[in-house]
């Protein structure tokens, strides 16, 4: 196994290569099996779906034909967008796979499910969702902390989802748990376009720890 050191005083630093636009092929969507209590949701989740399509995006996400998933993948598909789901055998099983998809792929379990949802994106959005949607962002802030990829992690802020969550991960930075430049890592935005345009310009911390792909 490599390790790899920060020099210094073990402080994460902004890259000072310029990016000036990331080009972003393909983006994975997490967010609810359910539809939430808001109406706004469902038909902010389709035409996120539909402006991938539009912008020759391909929606990777997790394959269920319910709730704001469905809703997503049928907004890209409604433009002719190109749609990967990914979802374990056991979820299939349930019926609740989505049958008109251009690819789906079955996977053993949720850990490989999100592993590859990870290998087919060049960034990330999550929309409003319960548990599951949270460990799913949060595992790819994680490893994104820990340099094992460089892709723009944004939250969709539907009617204000995420403002709460923004609020805690600052309580983390003022108690001296998370630092701000990781904090920063976390792109908010409260309509398509802004977000798209904040994951184009984004740029990664420059990482230098100890841990690798290999090891995890």
């Amino acid at each position: 196994m490599v390790n790899r050191f920060l020099s210094g005083n073990d402080e994460l630093f902004i890259s000072k290569q310029v990016r000036n636009y990331y080009n972003m092929k393909s983006i994975t969507v997490f967010c609810g099996s359910s539809l939430g209590t808001e109406d706004n949701y469902k038909k902010h989740a389709f035409l996120l779906g539909q402006t991938l399509a539009k912008q020759e995006i391909q929606l990777v996400y997790g394959g269920a034909k319910i709730g704001l998933m469905g809703a997503v993948a049928d907004g890209a598909l409604s433009e002719g967008g190109k749609v990967i789901g990914v979802i374990p055998f056991f979820l299939r099983s349930k019926e609740i796979a989505h049958e008109n998809l251009t690819e789906l792929i079955l996977v053993d379990s949720m850990h490989e499910r999100k592993t590859k949802m990870n290998q087919l994106c060049d960034g990330v959005i999550a929309l409003p969702g319960g548990f599951g949607t949270m460990e799913e962002l949060f595992e790819m802030l994680t490893w994104a902390q820990l340099g094992l990829h460089k892709k723009p992690i944004g939250l969709y802020n539907m009617e204000g989802f995420y403002d709460p969550l923004n609020e805690m991960v600052q309580t983390m930075v003022d108690k001296g748990f998370l630092k701000e430049v990781n904090k920063q890592m976390i792109l908010l935005g409260d309509n398509t376009e802004d977000l798209l345009n904040k994951m184009r310009n984004y740029i990664a911390p420059h990482v230098g720890k100890w841990i690798t792909e290999e090891s995890v």
